[in-house]
C-alpha cells in the first residue's frame, strides 16, 4: 500500500471506469439468448422491475426502448406502464447478475492487480503503474469495451480519466457502448458546462437547494466560495467544490486476503439504504462465512464488517469476543450490531462484508454464573443438522424469517 501510495504522487495517475449499460435488463437479455431466446428484451418496450406485491414495484433497468419513452430508472412500473402500454416487466435475478459481473472482472484482472467493484456492474481500475505495460489507457478502453462486447455479448461504457471521480463522470456522458474521457484539462470544457444536478453524489434535494442559491451548472458550482458552500452544506459544501473542480484524491480500494481470517463480501446490485434490505445481505454474508469456519473446524474470537459507501468512502468495525463462536446466528448477531453502530444512515450503501478472525481450533467458553452450557451444546447441534441439511439439498433450503424478528435473541 505504501508503494501503491507513493505511485500516485510520482507518477500521473491513470484511472479507468467500466460501467455496464443497463447492466440487469443486458445481463438477463444476453441469459435468455444463451438459452434458447429467439428475442432480444434489450430491442423491445421492456425493464427489469422489483416486486410489486411487496410494494418494490420500481424500474431497476430499462431497454433504450423505453429510455426513448422517457422511462427512469427508479420510477414506478405503474407509471412505466403508462408510458410504453405493451411494457414487458422481467424479475430480477442476482445470480445471472453476479455471473456476468464475475465475468467482467475476471477479465479485467489481467490489466491490474488494483481494481474495486464499486458495485455488481461497475470497476475501477488503477492503471497508473500498468501503464508501462499496457500502453495508451484510452487505447485500452477502447480494447475492453470491444473485449466484453464479443467475449460475454453486453455492452460497457468506459470512462478514463486521472482520478475516480472523473473517471466515473466520463463513463456517464452519451451512452450506450462508448469511450470517454476527461482528463484534469478537460474539465472545464467537458464537465462544468453540465447542469449540476449532473455532478457525482449531488443527490435531488442538494440539487434543488443549489438551483434556489442560483447554481445552476457544475461551472458555477466550481467558482463558487467554499465559504458560502459549507454555510448551506456543512462540510459536504468543501466536497461538492472539489467535485466540481474535479479534485478526488480518493484510492482505489482493493481487497487483500487475509489467511487467519475468513470473511465474505458482496457489491449491491444497487445503493441500499434500508436497513431491512441490509439485514438479509448481512444474513446471507454471515452463513457462508459460518459454513466455511466450521468446515476447516475452527472457531472465531473476532467478528469484523466494513461498509462501502456510495460516494467512494469504506468504514470498518471489529469487536472481540469473550467467547469463541462458529455458529451462523452468533456471527450475524455480532455483525449487525456492529453494522448499527457503524452506519451513516444518511449514505446509501453500495457494498457490504462480514468476516471473522483470531481462530482457534477448540471452543473457549468462559464459563460465569450466567453460563449456560446447555444451551450452547444445544445451539451447536442445532447447527451441525442445518449444516447437514444444507450439504444434502443445497444451501437455500434453509429458509429464515424475515428481519422483523431479527434480533430479539
Amino acid at each position: 500500500m505504501l508503494l501503491y501510495n507513493w505511485v500516485m504522487f510520482m507518477k500521473e495517475r491513470y484511472v479507468i471506469h467500466v460501467d455496464v449499460n443497463n447492466a440487469f435488463l443486458s445481463w438477463t437479455a444476453v441469459e435468455m439468448l444463451k438459452n434458447g431466446s429467439k428475442v432480444d428484451i434489450r430491442k423491445k418496450y421492456a425493464v427489469i422491475g422489483g416486486d410489486e406485491k411487496a410494494r418494490r414495484g420500481i424500474v431497476l433497468a430499462k431497454s433504450m426502448p423505453c429510455k426513448s419513452r422517457g422511462v427512469v430508472t427508479g420510477e414506478s412500473l405503474y407509471m412505466a406502464r403508462k408510458k410504453c402500454p405493451n411494457l414487458e416487466v422481467y424479475k430480477g435475478d442476482y445470480k445471472v447478475y453476479k455471473k456476468y459481473s464475475d465475468l467482467m472482472y475476471k477479465y479485467l484482472c489481467q490489466y491490474s492487480n488494483i481494481i474495486e467493484r464499486y458495485s455488481v456492474d461497475e470497476c475501477f481500475i488503477e492503471y497508473t503503474d500498468s501503464y508501462k505495460l499496457f500502453g495508451n489507457p484510452v487505447r485500452l478502453a477502447y480494447k475492453i469495451k470491444e473485449d466484453i462486447k464479443k467475449l460475454y455479448g453486453f455492452t460497457v461504457n468506459v470512462g478514463v480519466g486521472n482520478n475516480k471521480l472523473c473517471a466515473k463522470m466520463a463513463s456517464d456522458f452519451k451512452k450506450p457502448d462508448m469511450v470517454h474521457t476527461l482528463f484534469m484539462n478537460e474539465i472545464k470544457d467537458k464537465m462544468w458546462n453540465l447542469d449540476v444536478s449532473e455532478l457525482f453524489m449531488i443527490g435531488k434535494s442538494s440539487s434543488k437547494k443549489l438551483h434556489e442559491l442560483d447554481i445552476k451548472t457544475i461551472g458555477d458550482l466550481a467558482r463558487s466560495d467554499i465559504n458560502f458552500l459549507t454555510r448551506y452544506f456543512k462540510s459536504y459544501g468543501k466536497v461538492m467544490w472539489e467535485y466540481a473542480n474535479g479534485i478526488d484524491n480518493s484510492l482505489v480500494e482493493y481487497e487483500i486476503g487475509d489467511p487467519k481470517s475468513i470473511s465474505n463480501s458482496t457489491v449491491l446490485p444497487y445503493n441500499y439504504s434500508k436497513y431491512e434490505d441490509i439485514y438479509v445481505v448481512l444474513r446471507e454474508l454471515s452463513m457462508s462465512v459460518g459454513k466455511r469456519l466450521r468446515y476447516k473446524k475452527l472457531y472465531a474470537n473476532n467478528v469484523s464488517i466494513w461498509i462501502k459507501y456510495s460516494d467512494f468512502s469504506k468504514i470498518s468495525k471489529q469487536i472481540s469476543l469473550d467467547n469463541s463462536i462458529s455458529a451462523d446466528s452468533d456471527i450475524l448477531k455480532y455483525a449487525s450490531m456492529l453494522f448499527k453502530k457503524t452506519w451513516d444512515s444518511d449514505k446509501t450503501i453500495r457494498g457490504l462484508c462480514v468476516g471473522v478472525s483470531n481462530l482457534k481450533d477448540n471452543n473457549n467458553i468462559q464459563l460465569s454464573i450466567f453460563s449456560d452450557i446447555k444451551n450452547i451444546k444445544k445451539k451447536d447441534k442445532l447447527q451441525e443438522t442445518l449444516d447437514n441439511i444444507r450439504d444434502k439439498y443445497g444451501d437455500s433450503i434453509i429458509k429464515y424469517g424475515d428481519s422483523k424478528n431479527k434480533e430479539k435473541n
